[in-house]
């Protein structure tokens, strides 16, 4: 009887995970269906489903001379994101490596300084940095959104590169500088094969979250700084125009392709 009653309570349980689960996967993976498909109709107008099959809107998207304005905006938002990333990369390890140093009250708050972006409202810091832009008498700028989307992209290199610092014997680092192997020879040769991997993740996470971030892009953009989701998104509100879902179809297989590079790559699983 016993028995009965734990196997039963088992089939619930494993019922409930499973439910909650698919129910989470149907949530995340239907709209990106939904989008791919309506990025395939054949129609003039965003339906689904579509009525018909084509690559039309991918053609027109493409075409330089029908969508110019588009191309710059994806380049724009191309610029920014890897300067961002880049400099997010630096500036992340730098501090994952003196925080791994710290314990005490001033490294907790600088770590704390550090996350903030993830926690506080993305719309109340794009203002606050509108703000600040204005103070300083300086016109909203490529190089003005490249440090806007910089704060809010440390972070994830913080956190890859921490978790890999986690990983790393100490007692290589005491051993190679016993042997008389100087700081810059001990980190280039011990810790910084370690921390690679943490770091190229943490700098693709910055790249996507750059390429996808609307607050700070829609305070510090104007018309020649326009910037790719900006774009797309006054396109939805002007004309529903289908180029909006062949852009997005794009961007999702692009993200796609290279999120499994990266997973290949550096395990982007295990750093996140």
């Amino acid at each position: 009887m016993r028995r009965t009653t734990r196997s039963l309570a088992d089939v619930s349980y494993a019922a409930v995970v499973w439910g909650i689960g698919g129910l989470a996967i149907a949530i995340l993976t239907v709209p990106v269906l939904v989008v791919l498909a309506i990025s395939l109709t054949a129609e003039a107008s965003l339906k689904f489903p579509p009525q018909g099959l084509s690559l039309r809107w991918y053609a027109a998207l493409l075409d330089p001379a029908e969508s110019g304005h588009i191309h710059e905006a994806a380049f724009n938002s191309l610029t920014v994101a890897a300067w961002a990333a880049g400099l997010a990369m630096l500036i992340g390890t730098l501090a994952a490596l003196w925080l791994d140093r710290r314990r005490g009250l001033g490294a907790r708050a600088l770590d704390t300084a550090f996350m903030s972006p993830l926690v506080l409202p993305m719309l109340s810091f794009g203002l606050a940095t509108l703000i600040i832009v204005t103070m300083l008498r300086q016109r909203p700028s490529l190089s003005w959104l490249t440090v806007g989307h910089l704060v809010v992209v440390v972070p994830f290199v913080l956190r890859t590169v921490t978790a890999s610092l986690s990983q790393l014997d100490r007692a290589l680092i005491d051993s190679s500088r016993s042997l008389g192997a100087s700081t810059f020879m001990t980190f280039r040769r011990i810790v910084l094969p370690v921390i690679a991997p943490g770091i190229l993740a943490g700098g693709f996470l910055a790249f996507v979250a750059s390429m996808d971030n609307v607050p700070i892009s829609l305070f510090l953009s104007n018309a020649r700084t326009d910037m790719l989701p900006i774009r797309l998104w006054g396109m939805m509100e002007s004309t529903l125009d289908v180029r909006v879902a062949a852009a997005s179809g794009l961007l999702i297989l692009a993200t796609s392709l290279l999120l499994l590079v990266m997973n290949r790559l550096v395990g982007l699983n295990r750093r996140m």
